[in-house]
């Protein structure tokens, strides 16, 4: 097996804060996050993984987060959420539901894909080209319903990959990337555990627990994966977090307290991660 791999998922801009708390004290308590041998992002955590895996520090990440930067306007409304869920929550089936979820994507009027790439491409910044070290990005392709990751030698851009990984369906339309359509790759699962498999230890960073409808959560693939011979740490929004958060990940104005509860809860996570990730 090969080294370690680090996994962060998708969760809005909220979980996405609460995300990079978690990173910033880990990294407070000495555990290098950049020596991953892979990182694997899911929308958000595409995002940011690509950032840190392009040098940023998960301290400014977190700083960025408290004052405000990195905003996104990312109004849901109620029609959009209904068509959402009765699509993912149609089927008791993971592929049905996917492809219900799919459809509905397809076929729900939203802004053009540029507001995705635009939206994304100030996310991330001046990072535009693929990192040195392993990065993969996770999206689900809108007509088979299929989980993909992009890497450095699939000859899109990051920014192409980042922008279909974050392409949450019905809010925002599938985008256009080499010749296939896709969309956000938490659809089916908001941490793709399954693209870690073979790696002898893995982190895992979670903002959401688990996708809308009849599909694996993290946790269950973090048992999958320790099956397989993994030693792996699975780390989920604890009580705390869960109320810092909310219930609205696109909640702007609860950035600030989600990553500071990140933080808090990775300074208490810190031995049990330094554990398997260093040991």
């Amino acid at each position: 097996m090969p080294g370690t791999a680090l996994v962060l998922g998708g969760g809005g801009p909220v979980g996405g804060a609460w995300l990079t708390g978690v990173l910033a004290g880990l990294t407070e308590a000495g555990i290098d996050l950049g020596s991953a041998d892979v990182v694997i992002g899911t929308s958000a955590g595409a995002v940011f993984g690509s950032r840190l895996r392009s040098g940023a520090s998960a301290a400014d990440l977190y700083e960025r987060q408290l004052s405000g930067a990195d905003a996104v306007r990312l109004p849901v409304t109620l029609r959009q959420t209904a068509r959402f869920l009765r699509a993912a929550l149609g089927s008791r089936d993971s592929q049905r539901s996917i492809e219900r979820l799919s459809r509905a994507a397809l076929h729900t009027r939203t802004g053009p894909e540029s507001d995705v790439f635009d939206t994304i491409g100030a996310l991330l910044g001046d990072v535009r080209d693929w990192p040195e070290r392993e990065l993969r990005i996770a999206a689900v392709d809108a007509l088979s319903g299929r989980t993909e990751a992009f890497d450095s030698r699939s000859g899109v851009t990051l920014l192409e990959a980042v922008a279909a990984s974050c392409a949450v369906p019905v809010v925002w339309p599938p985008v256009t990337v080499a010749g296939r359509r896709w969309m956000d790759g938490g659809s089916r699962s908001t941490a793709n555990l399954q693209l870690a498999r073979g790696y002898r230890r893995v982190l895992a960073i979670a903002p959401v627990p688990t996708a809308v409808g009849p599909h694996p959560s993290a946790s269950q693939q973090a048992a999958e994966l320790s099956d397989d011979g993994a030693r792996v740490i699975l780390l989920c929004p604890d009580r705390a977090a869960r109320r810092a958060m909310g219930r609205n990940m696109t909640d702007d104005t609860r950035r600030p307290a989600a990553a500071r509860a990140g933080h808090a809860q990775a300074s208490a996570s810190a031995p049990a991660v330094a554990d398997v990730w260093q040991g």
